[in-house]
């Protein structure tokens, strides 16, 4: 078969290439040309006699993702398909609507529409609902179909037939397209008067020169001070992340080194450009899912005690990934080195290279974590993300306010609210009264939310056990009493935790007003990262104590003594 012909022909012709290489890896050679064959022929066989018929190209993307997953999670197979896809993850440009529509219900949604782009221009909101698009019905489209439909080139027309609450019949939304240019710091502005905020999303093309604009517009503003946001930040390309850090740390300083198994692609990365400003005070706050080159950016400036990270340990991914072109137009993502910061530290948490004998892999463990030193002395440590140097834990929310989430009733009133009231005060200043939270609580009474609280899963855990052990009937009664007590806590809670409800609602309605600038906004009076950031940045004595060695103890030390106090 040509199928056999051709695997065959690769495999010998990798045979006799690798037959022309040093002895020492002949055995190694042998047994990769040995496999390529061993694959070649049981494809043959599965493709000639499989009961059903098996399409070739699904089939072999099926054993390469697998082959890849055993590796790690970030060294993928990109076939040609979905080439354009990478290339909008990697540079955040695109052509389409700028917007976020998705399936949800059997409903496909616009859940954001960004300011400025297409898609806002042309009168589309959040919670509008697709029922075609360019006369193709969505109904049985899945988000990658209707992602495809949506985006086409710049200058290009799509016509959206559209259901909007509030109006009866559907309504038409034409939008014309345009080159879509996803911006890596969606938000920069003033907290108070002589602190600035900026949030970083992403490490695509230009995102080194957005945050050079950003913090030079925030102190002609008259910032004094920086609060620099990473949290939730997955990272990028590699260069952004040392152009950053440059903009921060001086001129030929070391920003980070790759090491992996050719020698000769391992380099060190200094900051080649004059800094912007290595002076101003900055608090970085960082979360759980920031990682990769977002973990650089905060792992440099933290060696070089350039500012104090605030927040939660980052995720801990210390790899990095070349594309490497395959035949037919494909491409692999593979982790080609590790790379290690200033200090020395590589802050890899997983060590995807062993795994247990079920395939489990594990973390590194804290005594096995070796201790490294910043420029001033301050212990840091290897193996498990960046560690913040002031620790704030996001808030726990409520089993009811996770429901109201994940079921999008806050959306949907959201939506509601937006078709009721044309305009709403500035989003840091709006608040919902007690009588609009009431008629929002009225709403959701209606509504399916239903949950199980810890209590309740522990509760029928007791009573399962009493009725095997033949005590249920000795103890019928006080559970009884106790299943009766939950339940009316739980019928309360929306009461009882109106406050975070209250919060996140606010910040859903206030983004049909403004946006994405308008949402981060409407945090700046509740979040508890941003708060510990102002309030740490408005005390120097503190602040220039945790750039010291034993900076960190000795600062949470003159915390505990001040209740109230992060």
């Amino acid at each position: 078969m040509n199928v056999r012909k051709t695997t065959l022909g690769l495999a010998a012709g990798a045979a006799l290439v690798f037959s022309l290489t040093s002895a020492t890896d002949s055995e190694r050679y042998f047994e990769i040309a040995k496999n390529l064959d061993i694959f070649a022929t049981l494809f043959k066989e599965v493709n000639t006699y499989y009961v059903d018929e098996v399409p070739p190209a699904k089939l072999v993307k099926t054993g390469i993702d697998a082959m890849l997953k055993s590796l790690d999670p970030y060294t993928n197979y990109i076939p040609e398909d979905d080439i354009e896809d990478f290339r909008t993850m990697t540079t955040g440009q695109y052509g389409g609507i700028g917007a976020i529509v998705v399936k949800r219900s059997g409903k496909t949604v616009v859940q954001t529409a960004y300011e400025g782009f297409p898609a806002q221009k042309a009168g589309l909101l959040p919670g509008d609902e697709i029922l075609s698009i360019n006369g193709v019905t969505v109904e049985k489209k899945n988000n990658s179909d209707i992602s495809k439909l949506l985006k086409g080139q710049a200058n290009s027309t799509v016509k959206l037939m559209v259901t909007r609450y509030g109006q009866e019949q559907p309504i038409e939304v034409n939008i014309t397209r345009d080159k879509i240019q996803v911006d890596n710091v969606p938000y920069f502005g003033m907290i108070t008067t002589d602190i600035g905020y900026l949030q970083l999303s992403g490490f695509t093309v230009d995102a080194s020169r957005e945050v050079r604009n950003a913090v030079t517009k925030l102190k002609e503003q008259g910032a004094k001070k920086i609060v620099f946001d990473l949290r939730d930040n997955p990272g990028g390309l590699l260069n952004e992340a040392v152009n950053i850090s440059n903009l921060f740390v001086d001129k030929g300083l070391d920003i980070v080194s790759t090491k992996g198994k050719v020698t000769e692609w391992n380099k060190t990365y200094k900051a080649l450009d004059a800094p912007l400003d290595t002076q101003i005070p900055m608090a970085i706050i960082t979360s759980g899912r920031s990682a990769s080159a977002s973990e650089i950016v905060a792992g440099v400036i933290q060696d070089y005690d350039r500012a104090v990270v605030v927040g939660e340990r980052t995720f801990g991914k210390g790899l990095v990934q070349a594309t490497r072109p395959l035949s037919y137009n494909s491409q692999l993502k593979v982790t080609t080195a590790k790379y290690y910061i200033p200090s020395g530290r590589c802050i890899q948490e997983i060590d995807y290279s062993h795994r247990a004998e079920d395939g489990t892999l594990g973390k590194v463990p804290d005594s096995l974590r070796t201790a490294f030193k910043t420029r001033a002395g301050r212990l840091v440590y290897d193996g498990g993300g960046v560690a913040p140097d002031v620790e704030v834990k996001d808030k726990e929310i409520a089993d009811i306010t996770r429901v109201l989430l994940q079921k999008n009733y806050l959306f949907d009133y959201a939506t509601r609210y937006r078709a009721e009231h044309q305009s709403i005060p500035p989003a840091r200043d709006f608040k919902l009264s007690d009588a609009e939270y009431q008629k929002f609580t009225q709403w959701v009474q209606g509504k399916d939310i239903s949950y199980s609280t810890p209590a309740e899963k522990a509760l029928a855990s007791l009573t399962a056990q009493t009725k095997e052990e033949k005590h249920y009937e000795d103890v019928k009664l006080e559970l009884d009493a106790i299943r009766k007590k939950v339940t009316t806590n739980k019928a309360n809670d929306l009461t009882r935790f109106k406050p975070e409800i209250r919060e996140l609602l606010e910040q859903e309605i206030v983004s049909r007003y403004y946006f994405q600038k308008g949402q981060i906004e409407a945090t700046f009076n509740d979040d508890p990262n941003i708060l510990a950031a102002v309030q740490l940045l408005n005390d120097q004595s503190r602040y220039t104590t945790l750039l010291k060695p034993g900076g960190k103890a000795a600062s949470a030390m003159k915390s505990a003594g001040t209740p109230g106090k992060q």
